[in-house]
């Protein structure tokens, strides 16, 4: 343990405990991310605006403030509309008002509009976000947290589910049945009454609490009948901040769209420019053996298309010069295009390596907190900032967390594991509790066996060579043959042994839905339904307090 972190509880202080464990010793991290995470310095050439700490992004407010020309006044005006909308409260307002300012900045980070608020992480991601503008605040800079709900993605398979640990401890996915047609974006998707049976299953599947009711009551505040998917996971998101003051935007609003033509019709002017810098730049991260993390052909265009039946669409570049929309017998000019963008912006939204661009167009963001997929691709879009004349954004990678319930806790004492030691999987671990805590003398009996066959079957080795070498060949393959047959004898005596305590087996397992569900983060599978209903809202609180920008490790947090 490394840092003890005093929270309030509901009978007095709680005293969480806090472990970095570094993100080269969790698996699937990419080359381009633990690069980042340990040197961003070192990868100047793709991050020009890196920083080696996020107490160093001061130092660009300046350059951030020069080159802010969005409205302040119609920005700050479409983010009081849609925050009263969701029922910000108090504080959210104070930072709008703030953000009025010519001299504050913004600290940004955002998210797709999840069911129930998605995964873990984008609470990680908020906290992230006012944690990093806080520490401007208290060196003497105005700045604010907002929050970019990215409502214009149009994958609802991808949203529509929520994991949680139900009464058994085992994972229970929940998905949305609201019915929906495909491509639209899935902030203008309305909950039908199908989310009533949605808000039913989530609910029976978790075990009943002294903060159940809250839960349902903030559940179903937000996601009722009639409501745009992206406005319930906005309300939900907002309620679980209120203290923080996040601001939320929606890229969908109008207003936010007539902000945005600015930067549209650019993009779209210099499309060919944007497209060829990408290529470039996905050739010298392969060449510097990166993998890029979005793939550039092209024939690739920078926004999408919305059409008049409500569905986002991709746009392509013909062989002809003109600008096909995929899947429909659309076709446009590039001249076209910027028109329609100046006369109607709400037909186009930006692609994944522009979004960053136009947000950082609308707002003044002198950094943004991402995970470790847009910490990668934010190596391609540098360029799509530098094509457009924008100042590059740095990007911090957010807080990341695990967090051990006691009982979780408990079992690794017992059993002597470690926080990476699940990574190891459940069928590694299990036979080595078996033999360590269960029934050592089987396992003592199984090694002293095995060590006196080898022996032995040594000693014949070298008799048997001596004789004839083809012997000792073949002893060699019944040797490996003996050895598997004792293994698995060994295999089969372990599950006998867990067998007959049914309990180890369901306290170890639940260790590994709860810590590593499927056999990754936390953080990147459950839904915060479960924690609430575990702790009440004050497990936000908690993992606020727990936020620390000093620590770029991922943070397990023992409750």
């Amino acid at each position: 343990m490394e840092q003890s972190i005093a929270c309030p509880g509901s009978n007095g202080t709680v005293t969480l405990q806090a472990e970095s464990i570094p993100f080269a010793d969790i698996p699937g991290q990419s080359r381009l991310f633990l690069q980042y995470q340990s040197d961003p310095l070192s990868l100047k050439k793709f991050y020009p605006s890196a920083v080696s700490s996020h107490t160093q992004i001061a130092d660009r407010i300046p350059v951030v403030l020069a080159n802010h020309k969005t409205d302040r006044g119609a920005l700050c005006d479409a983010l009081a509309e849609t925050n009263r909308g969701i029922g910000a409260g108090e504080k959210v307002f104070e930072n709008i008002d703030l953000l009025r300012d010519p001299g504050c900045v913004a600290v940004v980070t955002g998210q797709q509009a999840g069911l129930f608020t998605g995964p873990l992480y984008t609470l990680y991601k908020a906290l992230s976000a006012v944690r990093g503008s806080e520490c401007l605040r208290g060196r003497g800079f105005h700045a604010v947290p907002v929050f970019w709900v990215a409502s214009e993605d149009h994958d609802f398979e991808e949203v529509s589910k929520a994991v949680v640990l139900n009464g058994e401890s085992h994972l229970a996915e929940i998905e949305s049945e609201t019915s929906h047609k495909d491509n639209v974006p899935v902030g203008l998707i309305e909950l039908d009454e199908s989310v009533e049976k949605t808000l039913d299953l989530l609910f029976s599947s978790l075990r009943s609490t002294e903060f159940s009711e809250l839960v349902k009551s903030l559940l179903r505040d937000a996601w009722s009948t009639g409501t745009p998917f992206g406005k319930a996971f906005a309300k939900m998101l907002t309620a679980l901040t209120a203290a923080q003051g996040l601001i939320i935007l929606d890229p969908l609003q109008g207003k936010i769209k007539e902000l945005a033509k600015p930067i549209y019709v650019e993009a779209i002017n210099k499309a060919d420019q944007v497209v060829g810098a990408l290529l470039r730049r996905s050739k010298e991260l392969l060449d510097d053996g990166y993998e890029p993390q979005v793939a550039i052909t092209e024939d690739y265009f920078p926004l999408f298309w919305h059409a008049a039946d409500g569905q986002r669409l991709a746009l392509r570049k013909t062989s002809k010069g003109t600008y096909k929309v995929k899947g429909a017998d659309a076709e446009f000019s590039r001249e076209e295009l910027a028109r329609t963008a100046s006369d109607e912006p709400g037909r186009f939204s930006p692609n994944v390596v522009l979004r960053s661009v136009v947000q950082d167009y609308l707002l003044p963001t002198v950094c943004y907190f991402g995970g470790g997929a847009e910490v990668a691709y934010f190596a391609q879009n540098s360029e799509v900032y530098r094509v457009l004349g924008r100042p590059v954004t740095p990007i911090l990678h957010r807080q990341s967390f695990s967090v051990v319930e006691t009982k979780h806790r408990r079992t690794m004492q017992k059993y002597g594991l470690t926080f990476t030691d699940l990574f190891r999987g459940l069928d590694e671990l299990l036979p080595r509790i078996v033999d360590d805590f269960l029934d050592r003398e089987i396992a003592e009996t199984f090694a002293d066996v095995e060590e006196k066959i080898n022996a032995q079957l040594s000693r014949l080795d070298r008799e048997l060579t001596e004789i004839d070498p083809t012997l000792a060949d073949n002893l060699a393959t019944r040797r490996r043959k003996i050895a598997y047959h004792i293994a698995a004898l060994r295999d089969k005596a372990r599950r006998v042994e867990l067998n007959k305590d049914k309990e180890i087996r369901r306290r170890i397992e639940a260790l590994f839905e709860s810590l590593v569900p499927n056999g990754g983060l936390q953080e990147r599978t459950l839904n915060i339904a479960y924690f609430l209903n575990q702790y009440g809202t004050k497990f936000v609180d908690w993992m606020y307090r727990a936020t620390d920008l000093d620590d770029s490790s991922h943070r397990v947090i023992y409750f």
